[in-house]
Parts: C-alpha cells; sequence; structure tokens
C-alpha cells in the first residue's frame, strides 16, 4: 500500500522538490526506494517472521535508494526494524519505541541536519508516539500510530517557516511530504487491519499490484511570514543556488567503521548533503545467510572523481550513480503544492506518446513503435566541448556552432496530434526537457494529461518506450518508463569542431571524443577505437545489453569492428544495432 501511494503522490512531491536541490525528483525517487525494499520482501522467504521480513526491506531500501530523502527514507526503516524486528510484541509501544529510534539513526547519518526537512517531520512523529505511548499502560497501536501521523502532518506544514527557500517558493518539504505519505498509510493498515490488542500482525500479505494506496492528504502551505534570504542565495523562483554540481551516490562495501568514519570526513570536505547510511545488524530472527554489511553514500560535489576515490580508499565502491543538476535545474518550474496533472473531460482519449528523435533513422524507430516524433534533426550533445550557452529562442551555441532545438510549439504540436487524453513526451537530450515541460503544461491547460520523462538520449527513449504497457494505470507507466530509462546508461561519440578544454583534458578540431552520459571521457582520433574504448569502460560496470545507434558519419565497417570487438571482449553480451542516420554523433550507445 505505501509503494502504490507514493507512486500515486510522486508527481505531486516532485513538483515541490526545491530543497536541497530543485530537481523535480523526490517523489519518484521515494517511489523507487520503496519499490526496493518491496521488492526485496517479495522475493524473500514469504513463511518469515516479521523481524526477517522488516530486514529484508531495510536492506532492499538501502540497495535502491535514491537521492537524499530515498537514504534517509532508507535508514527510517533500518531503525525500525532494528527495534520491531528482535521479538516481542509489536504494540504501541514498540512502534513509538522504533520511530525514535529510527529518527536518531537518520539524524546521525546526515552530515549537517537541517531543520524544516523530513527529519524535522520525522522527529515530530517519534515525538508523539512516544507521547502517546506514555498516556496509557499498555498503548494502543493505533493510538500511537494516529498521533504519529498527525504531528507529522503539522511538522510539514510549519516548514516554510523554518526554510525561507520553501517559504520563497510556497511548498512544504517535498521530502517530508513523502514521509507524511507513509505515516498516513502505516495508520490506515492498522486501524484496516484491527489487531486484537492493538498489535501489529506477524506478517503482511503480499501487496497485490496494481492495489490503490490510501488518499493522499491535503497539506496547506501557511502563510509564512515575510522571511529574509540567507546569505549566498540567488532570487529567483526557488531562492537557493546549485553551490555543487553534480549529485554522486554509490553503495560500499568491505569497510569499517574507521574507514567509514574517514571517508565522512573526506566527502564533507568536498561537498554538501552529505548523507552515510548503513545496513545494521541484523535481527537474530532474519536468515543465516544475511549478507555483510553494506553502506549507501550521497553526496553532492564538484569534483565526482575525488568523491569516487574517498569510497576506494574506505572499501569497494559500486553501483555508482552520479546526476548532473544542471540538467534538472533548467526544467525546474515554479510551482506550487499541486501540479496540476487533472484531465479535463471531453478530450480525446487512450494514450499516447511523443518523441524528439534526431535523424530519420530515430524518427522511423520510434514511429514503428506508435510514437508521434518531432523533428530533432539539429541536435548537437552540448556536452561536446562542455562550453555550451544557454538556450535563447530555442537556439545554443556549441563549440562554434549554432544549433537549433525543436521549439515549445512543435512538441505541443505533436503532443495534440496524437488526440489522446493521456501522453508521454521524451525529450531525448537534456536542453530538451525544459522546452517539452513547456509544451506540457500548455497541453494540460487544454485538457490532456502530460508527462515528461525526461531522458537525456535517444536510447533511453527507446528502452522507455520498450516497458509503455498500454494496459497498466498510467501513473504506473510514467513511473516504469522512468525507472527503465534511469536503468539506461548512455554514452555517445562526436567529432570536435574546435579546440577546447574538457573533463578527460585539452581536445582540438577533428578529434573524436567519447562522452558517458554527457562529460567527456575519452579523446582519441579514431571512431572505431574510441567507440570499444569507451564500451569497455560502460560495462565495467556490468551490462546484459548493448544497443547501438549508428548514425551518419561513419566509417565503412564501423558497425563490424565494434561487434569483433564486443565479441571478443565481452562474450555474454547481447547486441543490437540500428541505423539513426543522426547528425553529429557517429554512434549513440545504450547499456543495460
Amino acid at each position: 500500500m505505501a509503494c502504490d501511494a507514493l507512486a500515486l503522490a510522486a508527481a505531486e512531491i516532485d513538483a515541490m522538490n526545491v530543497y536541497p536541490v530543485p530537481d523535480r525528483d523526490t517523489g519518484t525517487n521515494l517511489h523507487l526506494t520503496l519499490r526496493s525494499a518491496v521488492d526485496a520482501l517479495e522475493h524473500g522467504d514469504q513463511q518469515a517472521g516479521l523481524g526477517a521480513a522488516l530486514d529484508l526491506m531495510a536492506r532492499g531500501a538501502l540497495l535502491g535508494a535514491r537521492g537524499n530523502s530515498g537514504v534517509i527514507v532508507s535508514q527510517l526503516l533500518r531503525g525500525i526494524a532494528d527495534r520491531l524486528g528482535r521479538g516481542g510484541a509489536a504494540d504501541g509501544a514498540a512502534l513509538a519505541a522504533a520511530l525514535s529510534h529510527a529518527t536518531d539513526l537518520a539524524y546521525v547519518a546526515v552530515a549537517v541536519p537541517v531543520e524544516g526537512t523530513i527529519l524535522t517531520v520525522a522527529r515530530a512523529a517519534a515525538d508523539a508516539a512516544t507521547a502517546a505511548a506514555c498516556t496509557e499502560g499498555r498503548p494502543r497501536l493505533a493510538n500511537v500510530t494516529r498521533a504519529a501521523a498527525e504531528a507529522g502532518a503539522h511538522a510539514l506544514a510549519r516548514t516554510p517557516s523554518q526554510l525561507p527557500v520553501l517559504a520563497h517558493a510556497g511548498v512544504v518539504d517535498a521530502g517530508g511530504r513523502g514521509l507524511c505519505v507513509l505515516l498516513d498509510t502505516l495508520l490506515t493498515t492498522v486501524v484496516g487491519h484491527d489487531a486484537p490488542g492493538g498489535e501489529l500482525p506477524s506478517r503482511q500479505p503480499p501487496m497485490a499490484s496494481g492495489r490503490p494506496g490510501p488518499a493522499a492528504r491535503s497539506v496547506p502551505v501557511p502563510n509564512a511570514p515575510a522571511l529574509d534570504r540567507p546569505q549566498g542565495l540567488e532570487s529567483g523562483p526557488t531562492g537557493r543556488e546549485i553551490s555543487f554540481g553534480y549529485e554522486v551516490q554509490f553503495l560500499l562495501d568491505e569497510a569499517n567503521d574507521d574507514a567509514v568514519d574517514a571517508m565522512r570526513i573526506d566527502l564533507a570536505a568536498l561537498g554538501d548533503s552529505l548523507v552515510i547510511v548503513g545496513s545494521g545488524t541484523p535481527s537474530q530472527l532474519s536468515p543465516p545467510a544475511e549478507l555483510s554489511p553494506l553502506w549507501k553514500v550521497h553526496v553532492h560535489v564538484d569534483d565526482v572523481g575525488a568523491a569516487i576515490e574517498a569510497g576506494v580508499r574506505a572499501g569497494r565502491p559500486h553501483s555508482i550513480s552520479v546526476t548532473r543538476f544542471a540538467d534538472h535545474a533548467a526544467a525546474t518550474p515554479v510551482c506550487g503544492a499541486h501540479p496540476g496533472h487533472a484531465v479535463l473531460s471531453g478530450h480525446g482519449s487512450g494514450r499516447g506518446l511523443v518523441a524528439v528523435a534526431p535523424g530519420p533513422g530515430l524518427a522511423g524507430l520510434f514511429a514503428g513503435e506508435g510514437v508521434e516524433v518531432v523533428d530533432g534533426a539539429a541536435l548537437l550533445s552540448g556536452a561536446a566541448t562542455q562550453n555550451g550557452t544557454a538556450i535563447q529562442d530555442g537556439t545554443a551555441m556549441h563549440n562554434g556552432r549554432a544549433t537549433q532545438y525543436p521549439s515549445a510549439a512543435d512538441v505541443l504540436a505533436a503532443i495534440r496530434r496524437t488526440g489522446a487524453a493521456e501522453v508521454v513526451v521524451l525529450p531525448n537530450h537534456s536542453s530538451v526537457t525544459a522546452i517539452a515541460d513547456l509544451a506540457a503544461a500548455q497541453a494540460r491547460d487544454g485538457g490532456q494529461d502530460v508527462a515528461v520523462v525526461p531522458t537525456k538520449s535517444p536510447v533511453q527513449g527507446l528502452a522507455a518506450v520498450a516497458v509503455a504497457d498500454p494496459t497498466r494505470r498510467f501513473a504506473d507507466v510514467v513511473i516504469a518508463m522512468a525507472e527503465a530509462a534511469a536503468a539506461t546508461r548512455w554514452a555517445e561519440i562526436t567529432v570536435a569542431v574546435q579546440a577546447a578544454m574538457t573533463m578527460a583534458g585539452r581536445c582540438a578540431a577533428g578529434d573524436v571524443l567519447g562522452l558517458a552520459e554527457g562529460d567527456v571521457v575519452l579523446i582519441g582520433d579514431d571512431q572505431v577505437t574510441v567507440t570499444c574504448d569507451l564500451l569497455d569502460r560502460l560495462l565495467s560496470a556490468g551490462g546484459e545489453l548493448v544497443t547501438l545507434v549508428i548514425g551518419a558519419d561513419v566509417p565503412s565497417g564501423f558497425t563490424d569492428e565494434v561487434r569483433v570487438h564486443l565479441r571478443r571482449a565481452h562474450p555474454g553480451v547481447d547486441v543490437m544495432d540500428y541505423r539513426g542516420d543522426q547528425p553529429h554523433q557517429p554512434v549513440l550507445i545504450g547499456v543495460e
């Protein structure tokens, strides 16, 4: 139920996400974190008791934790498992103790705790639960749960008075809103089961697919008094500047507590929003095959390499993900508490897909799947030399060359051509996401329900289209497409048209550049060699399927040579290649 409730609330929470970074993904991150917990539970021993079940969920959440709030929620689940999974009655007093312990762990995990966030909501809920548990000899579980949920909601409503960035944007804290959804779901579950004596059942039945969660609680934003803008914050829709360029996350094992403490100091000196959570000690009721201790690390930095090196010094980092905030910030609107996705009656029926496709071959691939295509033939990777300027009137300068992007009117026309009541838009380029968002907002005003899945490459778009099941609920499909896109690592080969400084060093005009997720990582003079080296780098982190989209400017025999290399160096990897005929990029690469 909690996972379903977060799926329903994800778009609302994403829209109010302005702190610590306005990247519009908190709701999605929380849902994916909890989805990972549920998956771990569903694949575990279905006859295990409460302790083992909670341990499975906590470890699953840790493995799949996304973003700042997702990592904190995984630690809250760990704390609850520590207390409720040790045997004894899972009654109101036990729940109060579990919430208090979980909140303590969450505060310790955050390097610099900030009030007015999910931490504040968690503390208010825990304190209220503890107070309720002290009012009667054997407190009823329903009473303690209700106290926690109501106190969390009140604390959430006060967050704009604690964080000026929230007051400026007119929203409550997104992470705190997500935690309130979880508390509301817990209350619904406890009251609905009406367990004798107010105790939790020893094991919840598996969640039915598609089961709706509880209705989302409407949290009004209070009329907060005028607040002085903190020093160092820019004026703008969020009132907060992005002080670091990248979000780095990874799992860490083969590390002891001392090594983790040293890593914490190193990372704190490199950036902010540092959260490090551990898998903890499993319950004695857990299966004996419990895995070794594991840590999840989340930090915002400018120097990605230094952050990962800090992890290497501590242990073995893996499942590394790097997100560039600039790709999200341009798409962040001035938002209120609700994104306004309601469908007006009488406009079309069914569901449609829209994708930006650079090149006739890619356009044909998308069209063959029933997707309405927006011509993006003039698109050039803006990260090729990492010196692009801001988009103005749909045009940007990259490496001395003007690039024309599709306009919002082009995307809106494609949305309307679908004639569908529900439409998913795939921008397939980070610089087109803001344009797609603008078109989607205009389409919603006209009565269509439109969601933008922020795909950054056509290979991510193709992966998203592959899971667009028309029989599922629209919200579920959007989340599934976002998950598929996020699971596809993307890369590309391009050719520099002028000298520039890149993350891999200085390049000259005519150099072949290998980009991984938007950043130049290789510089060479031969397209085949750079492509093979780039594939080796990508596959070193794992992968079962490689997708190659061949551009208009590849040398003769290019695909055959790359395939031969992959068969020799990575024999267990499947390879699919398509003719995309995109300009400027000899090959687009996807790894799943």
